[in-house]
């Protein structure tokens, strides 16, 4: 018998992801017994400042990573969009399961849409990825930035925002989707890099657990991970940076959109690729360094510099 301990976050969304993957790995060997390790980020302790202005990667896993190295977990669970491009000596993201919906969601007082929303309108949400492509087709309308979860985030409609903008996965994970009022299409807000993909991160040295959780893989969302990452890793992004990426895939071919933004929305830089799916890494590096050369370096420059002022 096998006994497996779970490292996750503490949020009902992280819980509910983990005993998800708890359940699937029963599912594939009934002998494994499995245990959640909950465990408090600085990401999860600091909710009255802005991730942009927090600073730093890993925010919402290094004490996950802690508990790996340390021997407190066997695997951990993680949403991948909260995931950095460099992960510590000795552990690697073993497994991606397949992708939940990675487009964004809004509640909102007025029961529509964002159309349907007035002049002045306050969004409540602290990604700078949304605020600079929203904000770059709805120059009217203000932003506050709002953490926590997600029953956390939708209690304040109404009271402190106008609308509520949430990453849809989640929303469908904790069965709370009649609570939004717009699905919006990738075309209008870009995802997050792997943005509804769950990562399952284990010890290279466990070679018989490996074996286990390799066989969570859906091919599909490991090559559209491995190329978003790509583009992300090229980029050196983190929370600070309005950076976003979406693949997606029809047969062998791999189509991928990139983009980089300035916070106000005044300067967006999106391109497109597409090619084989087995180049998918090499694709989204070059996509990056595309957006780069289009004007991209700039705006990561300041903005890197002002998050380490």
């Amino acid at each position: 018998m096998t006994h497996i301990r779970i490292a996750t976050r503490r949020s009902p969304l992280a819980l509910w992801q983990a005993n998800y993957i708890a359940a699937e790995l029963v599912r594939l060997d009934p002998s494994v017994t499995t245990e959640l390790v909950k465990i408090v980020t600085r990401g999860d302790k600091i909710l009255d400042v802005p991730l942009a202005k927090v600073g730093g990667k890993g925010l919402f896993t290094k004490e996950i990573d802690e508990a790996l190295l340390d021997g407190r977990a066997d695997i951990a669970v993680h949403s991948m969009k909260d995931v950095p491009t460099e992960l510590p000596a000795g552990t690697s993201i073993r497994a991606h399961p397949k992708r939940e919906d990675p487009r964004d969601a809004i509640a909102t007082i007025t029961k529509g849409g964002l159309d349907s929303l007035p002049a002045g309108a306050t969004i409540g949400t602290s990604s700078l990825r949304r605020i600079a492509q929203i904000a770059a087709v709805y120059p009217h309308f203000k932003f506050v930035s709002i953490r926590g979860n997600i029953q956390t985030r939708l209690s304040k409609l109404g009271t402190e925002v106008d609308a509520v903008i949430l990453a849809a996965a989640g929303v469908c994970r904790m069965g709370m989707q009649d609570q939004m009022h717009e699905f919006i299409d990738t075309t209008v807000l870009l995802p997050a890099v792997a943005q509804g993909t769950l990562g399952i991160q284990t010890r290279d040295a466990d070679a018989s657990l490996n074996t286990l959780v390799d066989q969570l893989n859906d091919t599909d969302t490991v090559d559209r991970t491995r190329a978003e990452r790509a583009f992300l890793a090229r980029l050196e992004g983190g929370c600070q940076v309005p950076i976003a990426a979406f693949a997606t895939l029809d047969g062998d071919q791999l189509h991928l959109k990139g983009l980089v933004g300035a916070v106000d929305g005044s300067v967006l830089i999106m391109r497109q690729t597409t090619g084989l799916r087995s180049d998918a890494a090499s694709l989204g590096a070059a996509l990056a360094d595309e957006v780069l050369d289009a004007g991209g370096r700039p705006i990561l420059a300041a903005l890197y510099a002002q998050a380490e002022a």
